[in-house]
């Protein structure tokens, strides 16, 4: 489809930041030019965003989609509490439709918010079903199958074989990486050393040569977690990932809290993407990371909202919005700025999935992969003398997102969605947690 968006305000996030009042047109997928009053002749849709606002969709770097019906079932614990109390069963308890509608779930909520990339941890189980829904829906998505061989009081349905493990993410891995023309890819999923052997660990580190794809796992969320793999492995997590061969510029952390000096480098010297979660952060307890450090220090620095029974939303604007607060009262006020934390959102997380030079940013060439925001509303207003980029940080909400298109495909307009039945995957949701909450 040839879509024109005619009269927004563009927001570009490209090298120079460019803001302007213009057009945009779209074809085949591709940004194909931008300006003021484009001549467009006959496109098949044309948006009137006068007084709207586009930007770069927002690329979140850690999320469990499998998660998503879990939200509510595990308030008010710590990590390890967490995740032996009440997600460890209930991802035990899954079936191919729940973990369906689950993705289906996180996905509306994600579209509907202006995100149009993921990063996704899956469950042991049913993956392909998580697959079917990302296919379906029209986000773009790097996923992968969750991978643990080890580990205590982890629910029998959880307990993997290495070479089950291993066999199960490669058949994913050819049956979907690429999957598209690259909208879906695969990576290897370790869920973090706790629940890993070292020769899991070390296999991931091949196959990830091998394939030339991403590993996303966990890393340095808690301190509890840092002392059994301390006791188990005698070093620090990064220390041992980078001892296995793990840390380089395939490698995305979710977290990294609890990072000393050599860890710091590691990541630094590495290339190690860092992803930043900082509502599970605080809802767990866990821990606050030291991110003006890792912008000083040029490290690949994005965000993601983490699951829905750790945060409980999966919001961009959230996440952002306490990304820039909580390190004000330690760091001052400048230390985690509107216009850095943006960065992080959208081209900072096209540069962790190694997909900086196709989404991330308004650029012709580049993906139309965009959100259309409407700020007329009480709490974004006045607009005068106001940053545009401060306006969307610091005050706008999910609510404001009017239409996401993704690869070009419009997949939610005037806050309808057009790939997904919304009140089927409502209602299949409520029936999906009512039959696992009975089986655990």
């Amino acid at each position: 489809m040839n879509i024109l968006i005619k009269n927004a305000q563009i927001i570009t996030m490209n090298k120079d930041e460019e803001i302007f009042i213009g057009d945009l047109y779209i074809a085949d997928d591709i940004i194909q030019n931008i300006g003021p009053d484009l001549d467009v002749q006959h496109p098949d849709k044309i948006l009137d965003a006068k007084g709207k606002t586009v930007i770069p969709g927002f690329v979140q770097t850690h999320i469990h989609l499998c998660q998503t019906v879990f939200r509510g079932q595990a308030d008010d614990l710590e990590l390890m509490d967490w995740l032996k109390q009440r997600i460890w069963p209930l991802e035990a308890a899954h079936d191919e439709e729940s973990i369906y509608y689950s993705a289906m779930l996180g996905i509306g909520e994600l579209i509907q918010s202006g995100t149009t990339t993921i990063v996704d941890m899956e469950t042991v189980h049913h993956t392909e079903y998580a697959f079917k829904a990302i296919a379906e829906s029209g986000i773009r998505a790097l996923s992968g199958k969750v991978m643990m061989d080890k580990g205590d009081e982890v629910p029998l349905p959880l307990q993997e074989k290495t070479e089950r493990s291993i066999k199960e993410s490669v058949d994913l891995l050819e049956k979907w990486h690429n999957y598209d023309s690259g909208r879906i890819k695969y990576a290897f999923s370790p869920r973090f050393v706790v629940s890993c052997t070292e020769q899991l660990l070390r296999e991931v580190q091949s196959l990830s040569d091998y394939y030339n794809v991403m590993v996303h796992t966990h890393a340095s969320e808690n301190r509890g977690e840092i002392d059994i793999v301390q006791k188990e492995t005698g070093m620090r997590n990064i220390v041992y990932l980078d001892h296995l061969g793990l840390a380089n510029n395939r490698l995305i952390l979710a977290h990294c809290i609890w990072l000393d000096e050599e860890e710091k480098r590691i990541i630094r010297e590495k290339g190690v993407h860092v992803s930043h979660c900082p509502g599970s952060n605080l809802k767990l307890a866990s821990g606050i990371a030291d991110t003006p450090y890792m912008v000083n220090e040029q490290v690949s620095l994005s965000l993601g909202a983490d699951g829905a029974p750790c945060n409980n939303n999966l919001d961009m604007f959230n996440e952002m919005r306490l990304a820039a607060l909580i390190q004000k009262p330690v760091h001052g006020p400048t230390s985690m700025d509107a216009h850095t934390v943006f960065k992080m959102a959208t081209i900072g997380g096209a540069k962790a999935v190694g997909i900086e030079n196709e989404i991330g940013s308004i650029e012709i060439g580049k993906k139309a992969d965009l959100a259309i925001l409407n700020l007329h509303d009480f709490h974004t207003y006045p607009a005068i003398g106001v940053d545009p980029i401060s306006r969307i940080v610091y005050s706008a909400t999910r609510a404001d997102v009017e239409t996401t298109i993704i690869n070009g495909q419009i997949v939610m307009e005037n806050r309808v969605m057009k790939t997904m039945d919304k009140k089927s995957i409502l209602t299949e949701a409520n029936s999906s947690i009512k039959r696992l909450l009975a089986r655990i």
